[in-house]
C-alpha cells in the first residue's frame, strides 16, 4: 500500500506547458522564467495549436492518467481522513448574533409575507436596504451586545468544562427575550 496520496492526473495542457517549459530551459539554462509572461504565450501557442498537434500531449496526459489510476487502486488514506470536516461539538455555545442579524429576524417575516414570491435572496436584499436606511440601529447594538456578553460568558464556561446553562442557550433563542426552552425546564423540575 502507498502511504502518499498520489499526484493528480496532469491534463493536455498542462503536459504541453510542462514540454514547452523543459524544451526552454535546455536551450536557456541560465535564464529566469516570469511565469505570467511564459503562461500567456503558452495560452497563445496553445489556442494557435491544431488538434493534429495537440495529439501528442493528448496522448501524454492519457499515460499520466493510466499512472494516476494505476496509483490510486494501491492508495490506503491514513485512518481517520476521510472525512476532512471537522465535526462540531454540539456542547459549544452558538455563536453571538450582530445587529443586522437581530435587525433582520425582526423584520424579515413581515417582507416574506408582503412578498410571498421573494427567494432568499430576494429577501436578503431588501433587508440590507432597510437596514442602510434604518434610523434606529442602537436598540438592535444593545441587542448584540448582550448576545456577544452572553456568549462570551457561555464559552468561557464551555472552556471551563462547566455545562452550558440551557436558558440561555442559542443567540436564535433569545431574541426579543424569547427562550424556547423555558417550557421544558419547568416540566423537568415538576418532575422531580
Amino acid at each position: 500500500m502507498v502511504d502518499k496520496k498520489p499526484k493528480g492526473a496532469k491534463t493536455p495542457y498542462a503536459c504541453f506547458v510542462q514540454v514547452v517549459r523543459e524544451e526552454h530551459k535546455k536551450k536557456h539554462p541560465d535564464e529566469q522564467i516570469v511565469f505570467s509572461e511564459f503562461s500567456k504565450r503558452c495560452s497563445e501557442k496553445w489556442k494557435e495549436m491544431s488538434p493534429k498537434e495537440k495529439q501528442r500531449f493528448m496522448d501524454i496526459a492519457a499515460k499520466d492518467k493510466e499512472r494516476y489510476l494505476k496509483e490510486m487502486d494501491n492508495y490506503q488514506p491514513p485512518a481517520g481522513t476521510k472525512n476532512k470536516r471537522k465535526i462540531k461539538d454540539p456542547n459549544k455555545p452558538k455563536g453571538a448574533w450582530t445587529a443586522f442579524f437581530f435587525f433582520s429576524d425582526e423584520h424579515r417575516k413581515k417582507i416574506k409575507e408582503e412578498n410571498p414570491e421573494y427567494k432568499v435572496g430576494d429577501v436578503a436584499k431588501v433587508l440590507g436596504k432597510m437596514w442602510e436606511a434604518c434610523k434606529d440601529k442602537s436598540k438592535y447594538e444593545e441587542q448584540a451586545k448582550r448576545d456577544k456578553e452572553r456568549y462570551n460568558k457561555e464559552l468561557e464556561e464551555y472552556k471551563s468544562g462547566t455545562p452550558v446553562s440551557k436558558k440561555t442557550k442559542g443567540a436564535g433563542d433569545q431574541v426579543n427575550g424569547n427562550h424556547e426552552d423555558d417550557d421544558e425546564e419547568d416540566d423537568i423540575e415538576e418532575d422531580d
